[in-house]
């Protein structure tokens, strides 16, 4: 009997550890595929059309950004400066900087806005780093699949960040395209290519309202 129940316990750990390496292996096999179609695409339409559709997402938890995503603003390239100084310097002209590292003073070309705002360090709110793909609607589209390190790399993509108004960072949150696009409507087609690329990268989904609001911004693209 003692040896019965533990061939049972066994096959059941089997069975289990099974299930949980066909869900690790279907989340990579997922991203694979996202960026292989991205790869044989020729836009960010492709791109957006072959996003999964999901419009009843079920997160495992609640939203925690420290905890899902970590800590705000680390050297995560690990050259001495944090991932918010470094898109200050990469998207503002005419920089001051402190230590070679952080921006004191410059001018931001806004592209929510289409404003010129000058930004200086005592008065930093003015200026903000926004998460194109706001992480929270990240965590709702399927960043709860990537592991710890891949939901970091997606909190500090370059590719994921703009400096921007701080008016229209606050406004905007964790809305997704369909409850929220830049006011300068002469980004539209910049911003929805942005979504549709972090998406694609990180193998996340959108919804059907999301998708047409991502589609019509696409719409908007130069066809030369």
């Amino acid at each position: 009997m003692r040896l019965l129940t533990g061939v049972v316990i066994f096959l059941l750990f089997i069975y289990c550890m099974g299930k949980i390496s066909i869900g690790v292996l279907d989340w990579g096999d997922r991203i694979n595929e996202s960026l292989a179609k991205s790869a044989a695409s020729t836009g960010p339409l492709d791109d957006l059309n072959n996003l999964t559709v999901n419009d009843n997402p079920t997160p495992p938890e609640k939203y925690n950004r420290v905890e899902q995503f970590g800590p705000a603003w680390k050297d995560v390239d690990h050259n001495g400066c944090d991932t918010r100084n470094d898109i200050l310097d990469r998207d503002l002209t005419f920089t001051d900087k402190r230590n070679a590292c952080v921006v004191t003073a410059g001018r931001l070309t806004d592209p929510y806005s289409g404003e010129q705002i000058d930004f200086r360090k005592e008065d930093a709110s003015k200026v903000q780093i926004d998460h194109v793909v706001a992480l929270e609607n990240a965590w709702q589209s399927g960043a709860y699949n990537l592991t710890q390190t891949g939901r970091e790399a997606l909190a500090n993509d370059p590719d994921n960040l703009l400096a921007v108004n701080g008016h229209d960072n606050m406004a905007k949150g964790s809305k997704s395209a369909d409850q929220w696009m830049p006011p300068n409507t002469a980004y539209a087609c910049t911003y929805a290519s942005k979504q549709v690329q972090i998406k694609t990268r990180y193998a996340l989904t959108v919804t059907t309202p999301e998708k047409q609001a991502l589609a019509d911004a696409l719409a908007t693209c130069p066809t030369d």
